[in-house]
């Protein structure tokens, strides 16, 4: 029965039969049920009258009533962690609260009167009678009760999604945020690079070189770009390298932005050395300015290159995660693919913990027939959950092989583990061991749901120092 503050907020009115039959018999949902068993429910149902704002089912007291609508609006709000959100509303016609066979046990909102309402209500003490005399009856609110599973399951899945995509944008933001900020920092550097090269050019024009001291030149940039494409020296050698060109620059007397730029080049003593034995003391300033200035400008753009492919790598990433440009028709998954998606868009979560993320899969990973978006979710949550789990500077592996004939992925931690009381419960929806408005219990529920809908199964084991989550999928 509903608590007695609740009792307080409707009004009971007695039942008229002939009149409430007649409405029954129009009602949307239970018309087609003989006139028999809707008069066995009214002989056993209570009518209320629900005023607007007055709370018809608390989200935490059971359900056990069947709620006919005969009147007015009902709606029930729902909060994931992303404010209220009206996900279902009940009419004249429609019927709700407590279901034969429904393992609902608890509302998962508030529902309210929009408007009054006549509502006829019927105690779950009476269904095992109904189940054996009603059939027709039994049989409609079935079917209610799995059109109302679907509503759910699909409000629950884009619940889910948009907190998902809520958590990872921010993750993204910063991602984005790094390369934006290096490309316009070093764009509008470029500018100024791009003017000392002119002058340099124009200061090499009017030096008239012969073309031995233009092949010198020319041998010298090269040799800064063969070392540029060779591996990159360590900071002892490149301190070591830098401090000899200082040196040298001094004794020349050539200080300044020219000694500043050729510092950064690659440029040896000795390829120096080449230098002003080919032009001499006049025409080597000159020189070293212009070559100096050239390699800014290179370097320049390949930091412009570099950032711009980060950019275009972390929108792929975004594309590949969410399958925003593919049908909705079940196809082909690259499973491989799937994984590395989603460890990019969750590599600034991981980075802000120190957490390492390793993927290991096999070039010949067999491809699974379904949606690929729908199964990035289920790796999403699952890595993500990880990532929390682990404490700071731990390791996350996610690997796939074939086994079988069947497609694996495993996601494993190294955090403290699940306790053996929760372990049973950790797919049940609503389950959640995470702090108040950090985690609405559905991403293991819905990541179950997405991987039996791909014909596949989810275990987990777990011990301390080691959670593994599996997850195998029919191969195409």
């Amino acid at each position: 029965m509903l608590a007695g503050a609740i009792a307080q907020q409707v009004e009971y009115s007695p039942l008229t039969t002939s009149d409430l039959l007649d409405r029954l018999a129009a009602h949307r949902a239970l018309g087609s049920v003989p006139r028999a068993q809707l008069e066995w429910l009214l002989e056993r149902s209570t009518l209320r009258i629900v005023r607007p704002g007055d709370e018809l089912l608390p989200v935490d007291v059971p359900i056990r009533s069947l709620y006919v609508v005969l009147s007015g609006l009902l709606s029930i709000r729902v909060d994931r962690g992303a404010g209220p959100r009206r996900v279902m509303e009940w009419g004249p016609g429609d019927v709700t609260g407590y279901l034969p066979y429904s393992r609902l046990s608890l509302p998962p909102g508030h529902t309210v009167a929009e408007e009054d309402a006549e509502v006829l209500v019927m105690s779950a003490d009476h269904f095992p009678e109904m189940v054996a005399k009603c059939h027709e009856l039994t049989a409609a609110l079935v079917h209610i009760m799995l059109d109302r599973a679907r509503v759910f399951t699909k409000n629950d899945l884009h619940d889910e999604k948009l907190i998902s995509l809520g958590r990872l944008s921010a993750g993204l933001a910063h991602e984005l945020n790094n390369p934006a900020s290096a490309l316009a920092r070093t764009a509008k550097e470029l500018a100024g690079s791009l003017l000392g090269m002119e002058e340099g050019a124009f200061e090499l024009g009017a030096a008239r070189l012969t073309s031995e001291q233009r092949a010198a030149i020319g041998h010298v940039c090269a040799r800064c770009e063969e070392a540029d494409a060779r591996s990159e020296p360590t900071p002892l050698e490149r301190a070591d390298r830098e401090e000899a060109v200082t040196d040298w620059l001094d004794r020349r007397n050539i200080h300044g932005e020219t000694a500043t730029l050729l510092v950064e080049t690659p440029l040896t003593v000795d390829a120096l050395d080449y230098l002003d034995q080919a032009l001499g003391d006049t025409l080597l300033p000159v020189a070293l300015r212009s070559i100096g200035a050239g390699y800014r400008v290179r370097a320049l753009t390949s930091q412009v290159e570099t950032a711009t492919a980060r950019i275009h790598s972390l929108v792929a990433a975004v594309k590949g995660f969410t399958y925003m440009d593919q049908t909705n028709i079940p196809s082909p998954v690259d499973i491989g693919q799937g994984l590395a998606d989603t460890i990019a868009v969750l590599r600034s979560k991981a980075r802000a913990k120190s957490v390492t993320v390793t993927l290991d899969v096999p070039p010949d990973l067999p491809t699974v027939e379904g949606f690929g978006g729908e199964l990035n979710q289920v790796w999403g949550n699952l890595i993500d959950n990880a990532i929390d789990a682990v404490p700071e500077s731990g390791h996350v592996e996610v690997c796939a092989e074939t086994r079988d004939g069947l497609v694996v992925v495993r996601v494993s931690d190294d955090g403290p583990g699940i306790p053996d009381e929760v372990r049973a419960n950790v797919f049940e929806p609503f389950f959640t061991t995470k702090p108040m408005g950090q985690g609405t219990g559905l991403g293991l529920d819905i990541a179950r749901r997405l991987v039996r809908q791909h014909e596949g199964h989810i275990e987990v084991s777990s011990r301390p120092g080691c959670t593994e989550f599996r997850v195998t999928l029919p191969r195409k």
